[in-house]
């Protein structure tokens, strides 16, 4: 990685520089008042008994610069895994030197390594910068797809459907 940058998995110890990029994350969608995680709650999440996401960081000089959070997910159709990239994020200040593509990269070498069968993620519409990337990295858009959320009163609204 340029400029003695290192990616790796990320360990204990990261949760505060993955929080920070999730917050920077959030003020770039728009939605600055929006995170409501904490690294006490990273840290049972990515390093708990039972971990249920997963993280990679780019570092360089003791500070985390880049994140891309992850989960597995399963494909009925093919009948294996595959990576649900939920956050990717390079501080606006290190752009530029190949650090999303590395850290998409390691995903995508840990799907083929793996034998998942996909790594899918989603992105704004309005956030053209992000969509050029990922056009030039490969990525296709599944525009007969969209995403449905239950949250809030929805979800407890459907959740006492099954009481």
């Amino acid at each position: 990685m340029p400029d003695g940058a290192v990616l790796r998995p990320a360990r204990p110890g990261d949760e505060p520089g993955i929080l920070a990029g999730i917050q920077a994350l959030a003020v770039y969608e728009r939605e600055p008042d929006a995170v409501q995680n904490t690294a006490g709650m990273l840290a049972e999440t990515l390093f708990g008994a039972d971990p249920h996401a997963y993280a990679h960081v780019v570092k360089r000089d003791g500070e985390i610069i880049g994140i891309a959070l992850w989960f597995l997910t399963y494909s009925t159709w093919t009948g294996r895994h595959g990576i649900w990239l939920e956050d990717l994020f390079v501080h606006e200040s290190e752009r530029g030197r190949g650090y999303g593509t590395a850290l998409i990269a390691a995903l995508a070498d840990l799907c083929v390594r793996r034998g998942y069968s996909r790594l899918e993620w989603t992105v704004l519409d309005w956030n053209e910068p992000s969509i050029a990337f990922y056009r030039a990295l490969g990525a296709e858009p599944m525009d007969e797809w969209t995403t449905q959320r239950l949250s809030g009163t929805g979800l407890d609204a459907a959740a006492a459907l099954a009481r």
